[in-house]
């Protein structure tokens, strides 16, 4: 399987993964286009948190990470992974992390960009994702 088709079925997996209505591990909703025949397109950022809901720093960045899907809609996709539960943990060893929380960020291709371990403040994470080419939606 090539990396492409590997990162875009670990993409499609991830909506399987989280509650229904969750902000986080799903994108913003697309606004509605001009024409019906019109698709969103992809995210150009994929920031994809490895950590645990028993983890305090990881708990910490349950905000963040819910404001920053707000704020750049449908630019990013936010994706969470408990890689203590059994059925994620596999995705510690899939990113190769040492410390929760980690941060992923994978550009439109799918390769990673940055990477940081612990708390990520909010301020910090928007002026990585600005030089990236995302922007702040109106009144974001």
């Amino acid at each position: 399987m090539t990396r492409h088709n590997l990162f875009l079925a670990i993409l499609c997996s991830l909506s399987f993964l989280l509650p229904a209505g969750s902000a986080i591990g799903q994108s913003a909703p697309a606004k509605k286009q001009a024409k019906s025949d019109q698709h969103p397109a992809a995210p150009l950022i994929t920031f994809i948190e490895l950590g645990s809901v028993n983890c305090i720093p990881c708990r910490q960045m349950q905000p963040v990470m819910a404001s920053i899907g707000k704020k750049y809609e449908e630019q990013i996709k936010v994706v969470f992974y408990d890689v203590w539960k059994p059925e994620t943990r596999h995705y510690a060893n899939t990113y190769g992390i040492r410390v929760i929380p980690t941060q992923v960020f994978l550009n439109q291709g799918g390769k990673e960009i940055y990477r940081h371990e612990g708390f990520f403040p909010e301020a910090e994470i928007d002026k990585l994702l600005q030089k990236h080419g995302l922007k702040l939606r109106s009144g974001g």
